[in-house]
C-alpha cells in the first residue's frame, strides 16, 4: 500500500479581493491561500505520506511576482527536508505560449531540488525515477491543442477531426506505457485536463472545441489505480462507486463567486493493486463568498427590503459579498447606499451592483401583426419604445442614417 496526498489549482497569487496584511506585506487574499496551503504541506509531513501530487496550476499566471515565487517555495522545500517526493505537474496558467520559455516551476527542475520532481511532458515513471516506491505513475502535463497540432502536423480546422485525432494520439500514447508497466504495482495517472462531462464551478459542462478534452474511457481505465486531476475547480469524482477513482480535488481556495458553494479539498488515497480508499479532507479556513439577489417589485419600503435581504452580521463578519439589486430606473435615487456600506462594514469586501431595468413596451397597431409591417412602420415602433434611453438628437441621426439606408436598398432593388 501507498498513500498519496493529492491536490490541485493553488493559485497562490490571486489577489483580486481585499486588502493587504499591515504585518507581512501581502495581499489578505494570498494568505488565505497561503494558509490552505500551510494545511496541506503540514498534512503531508504529520502524517508522513508516501509522496504529494500536485496536479498543476501554481499561480494565476505564468510570470508570478517574486514574492509570490518565495511563499511557494518557503512550502515545497518543507516537503523537500520531510523527503517526501513530490510531483509538481505544470499546468496551463504555469507555461508559456512561446517555445522554448521557462515555465513558472521551471527553477526546481533546474536546481535539481532533492524529491521535487517537475512534471512538464508527458511521461511515464516508475520505481526507478520515484525513488524506489512501488508505483507508477502516468504523467500528462497541460496540453495545449495548438502545440499537439504542431507536434502532429494536423492541419484540419474542423474541431471533431482535430479532437479525435488528438485524443486517439493520447490513447495510443497511454496504451503504450500501460502495455510496458508492471502489473503487479498500483498504477497512477494524473493529468491537468478537463475531462469530458465533468462540471466546472459554474455548473456548465466541459465542451469540447475549448480545451483539449480527454475522452472519459481514458481516464476510467481498470487497469488504472488513481486518476489524479487538475484544472477544473469544482470538487468531484467522475468514477463515483466505481474503480479507479477519477478526482479533480478543486482549487485550494475560492478563486470568485463562481465558487461560493463549493466547500474546498485535498485529497488523501491509499492505493494498492486493484483497490484505492479514498479521503476527502474538506479544509479548514476558507473564507466566505456571499451572494444576494434583491428584485424589487414596489418602491415601498425598499431600504427595509434591501437591509433585511442580508445575512446576520456574525455570518457577514470576514466575508466577501456582492449583493446585487434589479429595480425599475426610477427608484435610483431611493436606495440608500450608505446604509448598506454601514451594515457590512465587518465584511471582508462588500460589493454592491445595481441593474436598473428598463421595461419598454412595444405596441403594435391595433390588428396588425409585425410580418404585415414594413421595415419604415417597424422602424417607428422601435424608436418610440427607445424614446427614455436614447436622447432625442442621437435618435434622430440613426433615424435619418436607417431611412437612406432602407430607401438606397429599396431603390436598387426596383432597379
Amino acid at each position: 500500500m501507498i498513500k498519496v496526498l493529492h491536490f490541485a489549482d493553488a493559485h497562490i497569487d490571486m489577489a483580486n479581493y481585499g486588502r493587504h496584511d499591515p504585518e507581512t506585506g501581502l495581499p489578505c487574499r494570498v494568505m488565505d491561500f497561503l494558509k490552505s496551503l500551510d494545511e496541506i504541506i503540514q498534512t503531508a509531513i504529520d502524517e508522513k505520506v508516501d509522496m504529494v501530487i500536485f496536479a498543476g496550476d501554481t499561480y494565476r499566471d505564468r510570470s508570478p511576482a517574486p514574492t509570490y515565487q518565495r511563499e511557494w517555495g518557503k512550502r515545497i522545500m518543507q516537503l523537500s527536508r520531510a523527503g517526501i517526493p513530490t510531483l509538481l505537474l505544470t499546468g496551463n496558467h504555469d507555461i508559456s505560449p512561446s517555445t522554448g520559455r521557462a515555465h513558472a516551476i521551471q527553477e526546481y527542475a533546474t536546481l535539481e531540488v532533492p524529491h521535487i520532481h517537475v512534471l512538464d511532458k508527458p511521461q511515464f515513471l516508475g520505481p526507478e525515477e520515484l525513488e524506489g516506491l512501488p508505483v507508477q505513475v502516468l504523467a500528462l502535463p497541460w496540453i495545449s491543442r495548438s502545440g499537439m497540432m504542431a507536434s502532429l502536423e494536423l492541419s484540419s480546422t474542423d474541431p471533431a477531426q482535430v479532437n479525435l485525432a488528438l485524443n486517439q494520439r493520447l490513447s495510443d500514447l497511454v496504451e503504450d506505457w500501460l502495455s510496458k508497466a508492471d502489473p503487479t504495482l498500483p498504477i497512477i495517472m494524473t493529468a491537468h485536463a478537463s475531462v469530458e462531462g465533468a462540471q466546472y464551478g459554474t455548473e456548465r459542462l466541459v465542451r469540447l472545441g475549448g480545451d483539449l478534452a480527454l475522452p472519459p474511457a481514458l481516464v476510467k481505465d481498470q487497469r488504472l489505480d488513481y486518476v489524479a486531476l487538475g484544472h477544473i475547480h469544482k470538487p468531484q469524482n467522475l468514477n463515483e462507486g466505481h474503480h479507479p477513482p477519477v478526482i479533480y480535488p478543486g482549487s485550494i481556495e475560492r478563486v470568485d463567486f463562481g465558487e461560493a458553494k463549493d466547500k474546498k479539498f485535498f485529497i488523501t488515497a491509499e492505493i494498492t493493486k486493484g483497490q484505492t480508499k479514498v479521503t476527502w479532507r474538506e479544509l479548514k479556513h476558507i473564507r466566505p463568498f456571499i451572494e444576494i439577489l434583491v428584485q424589487l417589485e414596489t418602491d415601498t419600503g425598499i431600504n427595509d427590503r434591501l437591509q433585511s435581504a442580508l445575512p446576520p452580521q456574525e455570518t457577514l463578519k470576514d466575508a466577501i459579498a456582492k449583493m446585487v439589486i434589479e429595480y425599475e430606473r426610477d427608484w435610483e435615487s431611493l436606495i440608500d447606499e450608505s446604509a448598506l456600506h454601514a451594515l457590512t462594514s465587518e465584511t471582508f469586501e462588500f460589493h454592491l451592483m445595481k441593474r436598473p431595468q428598463i421595461e419598454a413596451r412595444v405596441r403594435l397597431p391595433e390588428g396588425r401583426t409585425a410580418s404585415s409591417l414594413d421595415v419604415i412602420e417597424l422602424l417607428d415602433i422601435y424608436w418610440q419604445a427607445s424614446s427614455r434611453e436614447m436622447e432625442e438628437d442621437h435618435r434622430t441621426r440613426l433615424d435619418q442614417i436607417a431611412r437612406s439606408i432602407v430607401s438606397s436598398v429599396q431603390t436598387g432593388e426596383q432597379e
